[in-house]
């Protein structure tokens, strides 16, 4: 009886890791999305608004979802209340917040690079720079898309596999 218990909880506890996994996989593309979204936004407020870069940061933060709202909420926040150039302050949030995200090393660069820019032009050199990046954006989620049918369902049956593989083993 105990055996059984057990094999139980092995099962749902790998098949639960292997979801996790896989739910990891799925949020990626929807955190690029919202992201290229962050940033058309931020487009439009930079272009059409004349908002300041705090204000559009924090207008951002209330409109996006978690993780990526945290970011635009602390980019806006150490503009407003710490005496820092535009791009310390975004590459502070964007390391504060990244490990949050479910998205990867090579985004974190194009952002890193976007925050560098950030600031520095006039608006329709900004509006170049961030044409660029949602560019770089767009390819990153059509590979994230990609990722995600060919893995996901994978990820899914092989943490179900690996809990009959270990019970196997084990008894």
């Amino acid at each position: 009886m105990i055996k059984i218990i057990g094999a139980i909880f092995i099962i749902i506890a790998t098949t639960w890791t292997g979801f996790e996994a896989a739910k990891h996989l799925s949020d990626r593309p929807r955190q690029l999305r919202a992201l290229r979204s962050a940033l058309q936004a931020l487009e439009a407020e930079i272009m059409y608004g004349h908002t300041p870069l705090h204000e559009a940061a924090r207008r951002l933060s209330a409109q996006l979802p978690k993780p990526l709202s945290l970011f635009f909420d602390a980019f806006s926040g150490r503009l407003t209340n710490t005496e820092t150039t535009v791009k310390e302050a975004w590459e502070t949030s964007l390391k504060e917040v990244w490990s949050k995200t479910a998205l990867k090393q090579g985004e974190f660069e194009i952002m890193r690079q976007f925050g560098e820019t950030l600031g520095r032009y006039d608006r329709y050199s900004q509006q170049k720079q961030i044409i660029l990046t949602l560019t770089h954006l767009e390819r990153e989620e059509a590979d994230a898309i990609q990722s995600q049918a060919k893995y996901e369902k994978m990820v899914k049956s092989l943490g179900f596999l690996a809990g009959l593989l270990l019970i196997i083993l084990l008894f």
